[in-house]
């Protein structure tokens, strides 16, 4: 069994001790991350969510017990999300702030800061992850990529770490939280074998996904494609001529069949990348849509995580056969 099987293994037998040794201890340590006083028992605890996974998140664990609200909808860019007056409200209002940190929402750190400096329970989904399963940007290794959900097996990692830091603020219902991370747990385990069940149609060499912006590299390492994106980590740079040349090369040399739009991504580097190969009397058509840093919406049936990291492997498998 492989270290992250076993420390799952352990999660899963042990989620109810450890619920109870929660509630125990809780009601002897002042520094706990725990309810209010005055707080009812009954009263839902009200989370808000920077992303939409991670609202996701959040209502699927807390279930009845919480009410979650999310800040950045479906088709958001996370990466240039600017806080509102609102926004700053209803943080600095809620009793839990989930964020993602790894500077997915780079425009918040201020934000960020001074509600650490409140002392508000804080959940971040960066402290789940272990520092070696993090990818770093080739070009500043010291900058981490932040794109982890798109690794099943580390969005499990995240599940955990928010069922135990639930468990730690409202420690009188860690046995829920526990219970309803380990069957979300199986429900990963559901969708990563769905993942790599679709993977293996596609022949290894046909394994190469482009897309606008660089953000599926954990779906790569995890998968085993190799991807290649017109911008970098963050979207917060525009693509150069250059750029756009040397991957439609690329694309050429390879004689790959589709490229790939993103939901969150403005649409039109990816259609001058197209545009550039068909100049050289190649044709590559555009894929479909991925959804890449946020989730789908609720007409499209895509709005759990579940859902839409289905659909982008439908997508791209369906489109590279």
């Amino acid at each position: 069994m492989n270290t992250k099987n076993f420390k799952r293994a352990k999660y899963l037998c042990l989620s109810i001790i450890i619920s109870l040794a929660l509630v125990l201890g809780a009601c002897g340590n002042s520094n706990a991350l725990v309810k209010q006083e005055g707080q009812s028992q009954t009263e839902k605890t009200q989370i808000v969510a920077t992303t939409t996974m991670l609202a996701d998140l959040s209502r699927i664990i807390g279930g009845d017990l919480v009410k979650v609200k999310g800040l950045m909808g479906p088709g958001i860019d996370p990466h240039l999300y600017q806080a509102s007056a609102g926004d700053v409200s209803a943080l600095q209002n809620a009793d839990v702030v989930v964020y993602h940190g790894l500077d997915l929402e780079g425009k918040m750190g201020a934000v960020f800061d001074s509600l650490s400096e409140m002392n508000k329970t804080i959940i971040r989904a960066e402290d789940a992850i272990d520092r070696s399963d993090l990818l770093s940007d080739e070009e500043d290794a010291n900058y981490f990529d932040p794109h982890i959900w798109f690794d099943v097996s580390l969005w499990k990692d995240v599940t955990e770490h928010f069922a135990r830091e639930m468990a730690l603020y409202d420690p009188d219902n860690a046995s829920v939280y526990a219970l309803n991370a380990e069957n979300y747990l199986r429900e990963l385990d559901e969708a990563e074998l769905y993942i790599k069940n679709r993977v293996d149609e596609l022949p290894e060499d046909s394994r190469v996904l482009i897309t606008a912006h660089d953000a599926f590299q954990y779906f790569a390492h995890a998968y085993g494609f190799e991807v290649r994106g017109l911008q970098g980590i963050s979207t917060d740079a525009e693509a150069g001529t250059a750029d756009v040349r040397e991957l439609a090369d690329f694309i050429i040399d390879r004689e790959i069949k589709a490229i790939f739009i993103e939901s969150s991504v403005p649409h039109k580097s990816v259609e001058a990348l197209q545009a550039a190969v068909r100049a050289q009397g190649f044709d590559v058509e555009i894929g479909g849509e991925l959804y890449s840093d946020s989730l789908g919406d609720q007409v499209s049936g895509h709005e759990t995580y579940i859902a839409t990291i289905k659909a982008n492997i439908d997508t791209i498998v369906d489109a590279l056969k």
